[in-house]
């Protein structure tokens, strides 16, 4: 599976794959990715902000 397939997945632009395995930890382990890369997406659109319109 592609990287950019599974960030699709992850921010629900994609449908998943209905092969792939069920687990809770599978789950968990999603969850836990998904909200890492909300974070991280948050954080540089704060820093995209702060470096464009709080400049001195």
């Amino acid at each position: 599976m592609g990287i950019l397939r599974q960030l699709a997945e992850y921010l629900y632009l994609k449908k998943k794959n209905p092969d792939a395995p069920k687990s809770k930890w599978i789950g968990y382990m999603h969850g836990i990715n998904r909200l890492s890369l909300l974070m991280f997406l948050a954080a540089l659109i704060y820093m995209l902000i702060r470096f464009l319109f709080l400049k001195k």
